[in-house]
């Protein structure tokens, strides 16, 4: 059974920094491409960032660049999302996320078959 388990949300002041994980469990994930996605309340499931793993190719939304770094860890099947110079508008339930997606689909929600269960990310003003 495919688990993707997330951690290190919490709350932060604007300025700060996080480190989300994402440990996958249950099958060989190394042609996957694992994802990132955030959902703030009353809004839709937004693409934050995406690595596949095979080729370590890393993407990145436009309001992330700079500030947010996608990384994996093979040897321990987990996706690593570090977020610094974090703001009030990136508070949000943070997803991960996992498939077999396509270079042309990496920032589509429906292109990924498992979810994490998400974690919180505050950040104060």
């Amino acid at each position: 059974q495919v688990q993707l388990e997330e951690s290190g949300g919490g709350l932060v002041q604007a300025g700060g920094s996080l480190r989300l994980s994402c440990a996958a469990f249950g099958r060989d994930f190394s042609l996957y491409r694992m994802g990132w996605f955030r959902q703030a309340p009353g809004k839709e499931r937004d693409f934050v960032s995406a690595i596949n793993w095979s080729g370590g190719n890393r993407y990145y939304a436009d309001f992330v660049k700079g500030r947010f770094t996608i990384s994996g860890d093979t040897a321990k099947n987990t996706v690593y999302l570090h977020m610094n110079s974090l703001k009030p508008e990136d508070t949000a339930v943070y997803y991960c996320a996992a498939g077999i997606v396509s270079n042309r689909w990496y920032a589509t929600v429906g292109a990924y078959g498992y979810w994490g269960q998400g974690t919180q990310v505050a950040v104060s003003s």
